[in-house]
């Protein structure tokens, strides 16, 4: 399992110390209960309904086959906070992409906890041997683009009332990519790396 001899590892926020680990199988509920906590509009840009069981159960599925790893942010009582996710491309053209998806629980939000979970995905993403990497999100996520951005990532494309919440409401998609290797030289060069730790 990519990255298996880094975590756990510990990370103090908002003085409290978080704890990072690689997903298993017996953090479904655990899943669950963070995803339905979430508000709906944070779910509408990933790839499966991760409130439902049966959708959790194909994204563990993906991680037992290696196309996927996903870190989670734990709290001091080891509740679910956050997670980072990379996610292969298993289509045979494309196989050095993957997405990226984040999400973070509303209250630990604007404390750099997303640019952290963003930071080791980057490490997961080197050692599965991705190239490009992208991320989704609705047009309106501007804090979410914001740090994307920061991150070095680019706008490649929007798809105008391509994503359809329950109530029946388009919303329009950006899709944002990364240089995966050129965005961590960059990051090595300005010090970023040993401030999260190596």
């Amino acid at each position: 399992m990519p990255q298996s001899n880094r975590y756990p590892i510990s990370s103090p926020i908002a003085g409290q110390p978080y704890t990072l680990r690689l997903l298993t199988r017996g953090d479904a509920e655990g899943v669950l209960a963070f995803a339905r906590s979430l508000p709906e509009h944070d779910l509408l840009f990933l790839r499966r309904d991760i409130t439902r069981p049966e959708q959790v159960e194909v994204w563990l599925d993906r991680i037992e086959a290696g196309l996927t790893t996903s870190l989670l942010l734990l709290n001091p009582a080891g509740e679910i906070e956050g997670y980072a996710t990379v996610d292969r491309n298993d289509l045979p053209w494309s196989p050095h992409v993957a997405e990226l998806r984040i999400l973070v629980s509303p209250t630990l939000r604007e404390q750099g906890v997303g640019r952290l979970l963003t930071e080791e995905a980057f490490r997961i993403a080197l050692e599965m041997g991705v190239e490009k990497i992208i991320g989704q999100m609705t047009i309106d996520q501007q804090q979410a683009i914001n740090v994307f951005r920061t991150l070095g990532f680019k706008p490649e494309a929007v798809l105008r009332d391509h994503v359809k919440d329950r109530e029946g409401r388009k919303h329009d998609l950006v899709i944002l990519s990364h240089d995966v290797a050129a965005g961590q030289r960059s990051r090595a060069a300005t010090g970023v790396l040993e401030a999260v730790g190596n």
